[in-house]
């Protein structure tokens, strides 16, 4: 008797929507309420600003990127589900046209005209329309564009990540805020990018280093900015 067993597998591409969605907010939060604390400190000379300026980058961030990840994977899903009608509709007028297509992609993928015919014709007899939206347009209930998922999971992160700064400016004197703040925002950044870079089967010291690279330059640059200013208006 042979037992037929169960071995689920779960692949990093599993995770690919919320991991976007989580590592970018969190990456911005971080450096734009970083960045903005380093260039309202080097323009101003008292605390409050700062903190002001941080709390409000904090909620306009959160709100912007939940805004701006639901309207970007909206208009992905929009677009799979005006795809998916299409074929549906080319199924229903001409099925064996669509059976031709579908068995084609499986020649072209390495199979036999014999076995991609046997191939497509029993995937199209189980789920006709299935078959085709994964393998002729490429789209998967794994990959499929969840709006509300990539809104709610940037907004989050992007408020934890932006909660950092604002715990190391409210932690130390204004006279250390630029270099511990930095400092703090750059170490922050490594963990987050050798963390995302983890999760997702890449190298954690790629990550870290290139999420820490565009961080120490946005920081930099809005510190100048903040000198240049806080000097010409002093």
């Amino acid at each position: 008797m042979v037992r037929s067993v169960s071995h689920p597998e779960r692949h990093l591409v599993q995770r690919i929507g919320w991991l976007r969605a989580a590592v970018l907010g969190a990456n911005d939060g971080i450096v734009s309420t970083a960045s903005l604390i380093v260039g309202v400190a080097a323009a101003s000379t008292g605390k409050p600003e700062v903190l002001l300026a941080g709390l409000a980058s904090l909620v306009a961030g959160s709100m912007s990127m939940a805004a701006g990840e639901y309207v970007s994977v909206s208009s992905q899903a929009d677009t799979e589900k005006a795809d998916i009608a299409r074929e549906r509709a080319e199924l229903r007028e001409n099925p064996k046209r669509e059976l031709e297509e579908l068995k084609q992609i499986y020649v072209d993928r390495g199979l036999d005209q014999h076995l991609a015919h046997q191939v497509a014709t029993q995937l199209m007899a189980k789920d006709a329309l299935g078959a085709h939206s994964r393998d002729e347009l490429g789209i998967s209930e794994v990959a499929a564009a969840k709006p509300v998922q990539a809104a709610i999971t940037s907004a989050l992160t992007f408020a934890a990540g932006a909660a950092l700064p604002m715990i190391v400016a409210l932690a130390v004197p204004f006279g250390a805020l630029i270099p511990a703040v930095s400092a703090a925002s750059l170490v922050f950044l490594a963990g987050l990018g050798a963390l995302g870079a983890k999760t997702g089967g890449a190298s954690p010291l790629l990550g870290a280093s290139r999420v820490a690279f565009w961080g120490a330059a946005a920081m930099a640059a809005t510190a100048a900015i903040g000198w240049l200013f806080g000097t010409a208006t002093a």
